[in-house]
């Protein structure tokens, strides 16, 4: 993303109450806000937010470049709102992790000199937010706190309550009431505390007391046992009690139940969402009600907005005190189903993620919120089991949405939250381990994935059977891992005995049965195996059509991994049409920038390449690889392999030195992002290796394939066809080298293990086999290089028949090799 143009504001800023109060601490802030943070501490209710709320508004006023607001009351909200700003500022991490986004700010601020406001509001762990502070730049940084330890991160301002004549003042512009001495009076017995003026100015207002009236109702206003126990201790008693006489004039019966049941509901459901605030879009519309709901919370000071007018918002000490008085009556079941029922509808498919992504940050947000209200863990049954449900949803969505910093986070305290509520056995606690180990797969962390599902899978074994749904999937994702990391040898097994126990237990055509026959031809496609992978792909694509249409996402798919299939054989002839017509299918149904339309647009530009058209390979890629970077950012994975296709495609066409730079910097993206032994990772270093020698630079190809070899023998085994493959890529460059006895060690070794594997007919064997006698004839070895060429055209005549191009080619060799030996 461009960086931005003009002022940037982000964040849900508290709009200016009515009848303000400058304090003169706002001038005290301004004029000590220059260099080091400053910190804003004080108890609940004394008016942090709404100061450091002024500050930002007056910068937005005054034109300040940058303004931004996070909620800082946890380490992942606070990421996630400086990863809005990121964003913004166009240094947000393109993979979509909220904390890589939040320290490029950090670094990007300390470097920038233009004036800026930063607000962390609601710290609580100093030592979480401290490695997000930048150190230096023109953008000054406020922290709101309770927590006194938080006076360690800055300059410390303490906030304390009104002076008498602010909150007496406050009180007659309030109320339109200007009898000093009463107003004054209603000032002490509220401690001159701005939350609880504020909603008995709301109070008074609203029910037309005097203040006198007001004194006698906040005298016998009684507490509920649970806030009369910490009322004093974590809060003010007047507090409360102002809290709730604005509560009992807002939830005063009218006579109107269609007016006030949702003014009741409403407030339920704010109590249990984000305190940062929550979008008007995402609320219930309350059967029409919900503006005027939301108009009568906020004259009462329950409920506010935020400067922008888009979202609402209710003080922490307001929803905290709904909650305890819920938990008293024995009502908060109802309190966390509001929560839900806002939520609820908003938990999109999984095929709307990436389109509605921002949107699910937000809805996670409430997510988290709810759960962290406490209330969660005393419900149990079906409510519980929803909630459950509802934390799962989140952790998908933050994956598919590549915010993995949050992600992790998410489903290692979902895990952790299963276990210690529902017991390590349960169905929905090995559901968030199995989430925990998608997490780290589809952040490319294989080596912690695998042995995840791995675990995963003998506990559903155990508790449910090796029949069970939960099992069956469980064992589906561990075969989907294997393949990603090139475990061909045990995925395959794996997806065969998924699809007969599919076919057993969930019937013909269901659409497990389908995605697992995809993933299957997907894996015999990798492992050189496609005369199976296309007979799965064909009676897949078929079923698809016949049961969903040709146009139905799903059939897009199967046409696409067919496609995929006659490639991976060689049959260019019939995956070319089959690409181009998906692409094009992709592009009317899901739209262009489609992360799937890419895919296919992506894997068409492939298998141009590989028939030499090379030219519109690039045409494609081209336009592929700005929008991959567009839609899903520079990092991430599928972006890197576009990368990796345009870098071949310009090496294809003589641009060596283009290619070779685009080569050095997805390998530097995969190692950082990937790490050093992913398997896409291994493939840039092998690719970088092979553009290094094209220019004749082996002193830089040969440590690289070494490496790449040394890896894929590591983590893969000597005889796994990549580590074959690696192996006969690395003795091709020592024979370019010049390095003929490592070359020809080397190649004897990988030809005996490719026939082992595939049989002598295989074209990785007749690559391997004409490599070596190459390598024999350089090193005037002739009389067994003939013999490898005699082998090698008796296969082609056996495989091609003896007019195939490729036949008379090797017999053209042969013949040529033959009259070498006599020169």
């Amino acid at each position: 993303m461009p960086p931005p143009v003009g002022q940037v504001v982000v964040g849900q800023i508290p709009r200016r109450p009515r009848c303000f109060v400058d304090r003169t601490e706002l001038a005290e802030l301004r004029s000590v806000l220059n260099g080091e943070p400053v910190v804003v501490t004080g108890m609940r209710g004394v008016g942090k937010t709404q100061l450091a709320a002024a500050l930002a508004r007056d910068d937005i006023d005054s034109g300040t470049e940058l303004v931004g607001w996070v909620d800082a009351e946890t380490l992942e909200t606070a990421c996630a709102g400086l990863a809005e700003i990121a964003e913004r500022l166009g240094v947000a991490d393109p993979e979509g992790d909220s904390a890589v986004s939040a320290r490029r700010l950090r670094d990007c601020l300390a470097g920038r000199r233009q004036a800026g406001l930063l607000v962390f509001d609601n710290v609580v762990d100093p030592d979480a937010i401290r490695p997000l502070l930048p150190i230096a730049g023109g953008t000054r940084v406020l922290i709101t706190s309770t927590n006194r330890d938080c006076d360690a991160l800055g300059r410390s301002v303490d906030l304390g309550s009104y002076t008498r004549q602010q909150s007496v003042h406050y009180l007659t512009q309030a109320t339109g009431r200007p009898d000093v001495a009463d107003a004054g009076l209603v000032a002490a017995a509220l401690g001159d505390l701005p939350l609880a003026l504020s909603c008995a100015a709301a109070t008074i207002t609203g029910r037309r007391l005097d203040y006198a009236r007001y004194r006698d109702l906040l005298g016998q206003r009684t507490l509920p046992e649970v806030l009369e126990r910490k009322a004093g201790h974590e809060y003010p008693r007047s507090v409360v009690q102002a809290i709730l006489l604005s509560v009992d004039a807002v939830e005063a019966r009218t006579g109107r139940d269609d007016r006030d049941d949702p003014v009741l509901w409403l407030l339920a459901a704010m109590s249990m969402l984000s305190p940062a605030g929550v979008r008007r879009s995402i609320l219930p519309d309350l059967d029409g009600r919900l503006d005027e709901a939301l108009e009568r919370c906020v004259t009462g000071s329950l409920l506010s907005w935020s400067a922008d007018g888009d979202a609402v918002i209710m003080h922490r000490l307001v929803a905290r005190v709904f909650r305890e008085r819920a938990q008293s009556d024995g009502v908060a079941g109802d309190f966390v189903f509001a929560g839900l029922a806002v939520v609820g509808p908003l938990l999109t498919d999984g095929r709307e993620v990436w389109a509605r992504r921002y949107e699910g940050f937000h809805v996670v947000d409430q997510i988290h919120a709810i759960w962290n209200t406490g209330l969660p863990e005393t419900m149990d049954g079906a409510l519980l089991a929803q909630l459950f449900a509802t934390r799962a949803w989140a952790v998908v969505q933050l994956t598919e949405a590549a915010d993995f910093a949050r992600a992790l986070i998410a489903a290692h305290d979902t895990v952790i939250d299963c276990g210690r509520i529902l017991g390590p056995d349960h169905p929905d606690t090995l559901i968030s381990r199995s989430n925990l180990a998608r997490v780290h797969e589809s952040a490319g962390r294989l080596d912690k994935a695998i042995p995840l599902y791995e675990a995963v899978l003998a506990d559903c074994e155990r508790v449910h059977g090796p029949d069970h749904p939960g099992t069956l999937i469980t064992r589906h994702n561990l075969a989907v891992a294997y393949t990603t990391a090139q475990l061909f040898d045990k995925a395959i097994p794996l997806y065969q005995a998924i699809l007969t126990d599919y076919e057993r237990v969930l019937g013909h055509g269901h659409p497990n049965i389908h995605l697992a026959r995809i993933h299957l031809a997907n894996a015999y496609g990798a492992a050189n195996r496609p005369d199976e992978a296309i007979p799965l792909c064909e009676t897949t694509l078929a079923e698809h059509e016949q049961a969903l249409g040709a146009m139905h996402p799903d059939t897009l798919s199967a046409r696409h991994a067919l496609a995929a299939a006659y490639a991976s054989a060689g049959r260019f002839d019939e995956a070319i049409p089959l690409f181009e017509t998906t692409l094009a299918d992709s592009e009317q149904v899901l739209g262009a920038d489609h992360p799937d339309t890419l895919s296919a647009s992506s894997d068409l530009a492939d298998v141009y390449h590989s028939v030499g058209r090379f030219e519109p390979a690039i045409g494609i890629l081209e336009p592929t690889l700005t929008t991959y970077e567009q839609v899903l950012g520079p990092d991430h994975p599928r972006t890197l392999i576009a990368h990796n296709n345009l870098a071949a495609a310009y090496q294809s066409v003589g641009q060596l030195e283009r290619a070779t730079r685009i080569h050095e910097t997805t390998l530097a993206s995969r190692e950082r992002v990937l790490g050093p032994d992913h398997p896409h990772t291994l493939i840039s270093r092998n690719n970088l290796a092979g553009a290094y020698a094209v220019a004749g630079e082996f002193d830089r190809a040969i440590p690289l394939l070494e490496s790449a070899f040394a890896a894929r023998e590591r983590v893969l085994g000597p005889r796994h066809p990549a580590t074959l493959l690696a192996r006969n890529n690395l003795a091709e460059l020592y024979q370019s080298a010049g390095q003929l006895a490592r070359a020809i060690s080397f190649l004897e070794n990988t030809l005996s293990d490719y026939t082992q594997l595939f049989g002598p007919d295989n074209p990785h064997v007749l690559i391997a086999r004409n490599n070596l006698a190459a390598a024999y004839h350089s090193s005037g070895r002739f009389d067994e290089a003939i013999k490898l060429f005699e082998t090698m055209l008796a296969a082609f005549e056996r495989t091609q028949g003896p007019d195939h191009p490729i036949t008379a080619a090797a017999r053209r060799n042969l013949i040529q090799l033959r009259e070498s030996k006599f020169e």
